[in-house]
């Protein structure tokens, strides 16, 4: 077995590459055959319920936006409830057909449970499930003051993905209907001072990987991902209940090389209504991976060439951060955090 296995590793590899790139055109030509067919085909998301965790900024509530222009029905979920009632009102304007908004921590079951039982109460239905709350950082992995910060990031990026989703799942297979999952390029390929970050999109991104094998054609999944921040990021801190402050980076970025967040949104609801399984904005980061499996030194040589002394990019032109700002998390932990207000709040906007 040894030597069958010592054979393997030096033929399958090589073989692997030319094999694929022969087949490199047809497959592209297969996917543009696809996406065309799907293109034309795009859901109707009219008198459809769409749930969005994380909706009261950035990616959550430009996707609200998008949505809403669709004439999907909306029922928006964050922690800042004063905050999603200018949301709802925006949607509203740009042709949504209802709008509920929810003040809920995702990380938590009952809260899930809550909202979710509201939203079966009121329409009966729920078709889409867009999970966008996320909570990154900004430090060395040996800059962290205390490992009690450690199951904050944890709890927000990978729990709040899936108590949502668990608690959804069984509507979302009555109506046939599709999980969004806000996922990013550091899950396979991470940068320093990402750390814990990329660990828990990698978790999350591996869960819904596995989750899509079970719930087969009953639900549809889309994982979207964005490249490397290069703008719009508001930078600060937050207190942990123990008194530990952690410095944090709320998901307010756009992806580096595709403009605004909102051309982002715009992609991934695209993509959910087209049914796609996989939104990449932009997509010629694939490449990586084939240098990651097939010849991780050479990506790992690079790196070392193209990131600063301090682990930034060297290529990329970030703007200054934004100091001194409060933060706003998308979500909590069941940790509470200090000065968390409560979640026993709802509107509904007609």
């Amino acid at each position: 077995m040894d030597f069958v296995n010592s054979l393997l590793n030096l033929v399958v590899p090589p073989a692997s590459l030319v094999m694929l790139a022969f087949a490199w055109p047809t497959l592209c030509f297969i996917r543009a055959i696809e996406w065309a067919f799907r293109s034309f085909y795009t859901e109707n998301m009219e008198d459809k319920v769409v749930v969005i965790t994380g909706a009261s900024s950035g990616v959550g509530e430009q996707i609200a936006y998008e949505y809403a222009k669709r004439g999907a029905t909306l029922v928006l979920v964050a922690k800042r409830l004063q905050r999603l009632r200018g949301i709802s009102e925006g949607a509203r304007r740009l042709g949504a057909q209802h709008v509920m908004i929810m003040a809920a921590d995702v990380v938590k079951e009952d809260d899930c449970r809550r909202f979710i039982g509201e939203v079966i109460s009121y329409y009966g239905r729920v078709d889409h499930l867009v999970n966008t709350a996320s909570l990154g950082h900004s430090f060395f992995f040996e800059e962290a003051i205390d490992t009690a910060v450690f199951p904050h990031l944890m709890d927000i990026n990978f729990w709040g993905n899936v108590y949502p989703t668990f608690v959804a799942l069984p509507y979302l297979r009555e109506s046939n209907g599709r999980i969004v999952v806000n996922a990013s390029i550091e899950s396979w390929l991470p940068l320093p001072r990402m750390s814990l970050y990329a660990a828990a999109k990698a978790a999350i991104i591996n869960f819904y990987e596995t989750l899509r094998f079970e719930v087969k054609d009953e639900v549809g999944i889309t994982i979207s991902t964005h490249g490397w921040i290069g703008s719009a990021m508001t930078t600060g801190k937050f207190m942990l209940e123990e008194g530990l402050e952690m410095q944090w980076k709320e998901e307010r970025e756009s992806p580096a090389s595709s403009g605004h967040v909102e051309e982002f949104a715009r992609s991934i609801v695209a993509g959910a209504c087209r049914g796609d399984t996989y939104v990449k904005v932009p997509n010629w980061y694939d490449v990586f991976m084939v240098y990651r499996v097939f010849s991780p030194d050479v990506l790992r040589w690079t790196f070392r060439l193209l990131l600063a002394p301090q682990g930034k990019p060297i290529m990329l032109d970030s703007p200054p951060r934004v100091s001194g700002s409060r933060p706003m998390l998308e979500t909590s932990s069941p940790r509470s955090l200090t000065g968390s207000p409560g979640f026993n709040h709802q509107h509904k906007v007609d």
